[in-house]
């Protein structure tokens, strides 16, 4: 029994030329649809160091917020008997 060939055409190849894109190579085709509708946030280098992974800067931001919660002061109301009045 012959072994089948691999001729997949879906494959990637090691090397592309222009050829083989008939519509054209558009550089940033989407950049704005990425930017717009992305959750995708970059840390700078030094704040990546110290989370090595989401679910490291996710729990810290969820801490953060709940210390933010527990320590806020009581919003004041302004009273419409205290305003003063020309």
């Amino acid at each position: 029994m012959k072994k089948a060939k691999h001729t997949e055409r879906d494959e990637l190849r090691p090397e592309y030329r222009r050829s083989d894109f008939p519509g054209g190579l558009v550089r940033g085709k989407y950049a704005k649809r990425l930017r717009d509708s992305s959750n995708v946030v970059v840390l700078r280098p030094e704040v990546a160091e110290v989370f090595p992974n989401e679910e490291a800067v996710n729990n810290a931001l969820l801490s953060l917020m709940e210390l933010a919660r527990a320590t806020a002061l009581p919003r004041r109301r302004v009273s419409r008997r205290t305003a003063t009045h020309h």
